[in-house]
């Protein structure tokens, strides 16, 4: 059977393309959701805050969690849904008092979360934990239950040991590093300075509508730069 040209050069292309992507993932997030250098003067207008007192000042993003506040400061950006993304930011550590800040990945519109939170990567200078907010920590019957005077069961806190992981990583203070953090069906990988720093797979990765991503400095002298977010695969319909 003879194929017309176009068809057949149409998926020679496709072909190639999921070769590509079998050797080399950064082939797959092709479609730029949104970046930020941060060179304009203060926060865009796609930037959203929640309890935060960061700025923008001399081209960074200087993540601040105003003193005595309740919650750590979250800055982030609202996106249309996408169910694999690649987030990219420079940061560094100014001093000390950093200690750590939040990659946040979530769906604002998904109640089966406390805050509809998906998954998270919290970097800080010895550590990268990376969990299954979803099916995890912020399930809405764990949430409550971890709040109530009982405390979690001993059957919730055998499920809660399989939904985080955490790697050892050693972070020099005032120098910038670059976050790459790639989410693809129900796996994660992050990669720090262009080296691997680890893998984990979880359901609750693979949810299929992340709406919002955060940064999240926890206390002060956090860093940012140079902000971006791709989408993997095809765009998702819109309804």
């Amino acid at each position: 059977m003879k194929f017309p040209l176009p068809l057949l050069m149409a998926a020679l292309s496709l072909g190639s393309a999921f070769a590509a992507d079998q050797t080399d993932p950064a082939a797959y997030y092709t479609r730029s959701v949104f970046s930020d250098d941060f060179s304009s003067e203060g926060f865009g207008p796609r930037w959203g805050h929640y309890k935060s007192g960061s700025i923008v000042k001399d081209g960074v993003l200087i993540g601040i969690t105003p003193e005595g506040s309740d919650h750590s400061g979250v800055d982030n950006v609202r996106i249309d849904p996408e169910q694999d993304v690649e987030v990219s930011v420079k940061f560094r550590y100014m001093s000390d008092k950093a200690k750590s800040f939040n990659l946040w990945l979530d769906d604002k519109n998904y109640k089966g979360s406390h805050a509809g939170h998906i998954c998270n990567v919290t970097v800080s200078p010895t550590a990268v934990t990376v969990g299954d907010a979803k099916t995890g920590n912020f399930r809405n019957d764990i949430y409550a239950q971890k709040k109530s005077p009982e405390g979690l069961t001993a059957e919730q806190k055998a499920l809660l040991v399989t939904k985080n992981t955490k790697f050892t990583v050693h972070l020099s203070l005032q120098d910038w590093h670059t976050l790459l953090v790639r989410t693809k069906g129900d796996e994660i990988t992050v990669n720090i300075d262009g080296a691997p720093v680890g893998t984990f797979k979880s359901e609750g990765i693979a949810h299929d509508s992340k709406t919002l991503i955060s940064l999240t400095t926890n206390q002060v002298d956090v860093q940012y730069d140079d902000f971006s977010i791709k989408a993997g695969g095809l765009a998702t319909p819109k309804p």
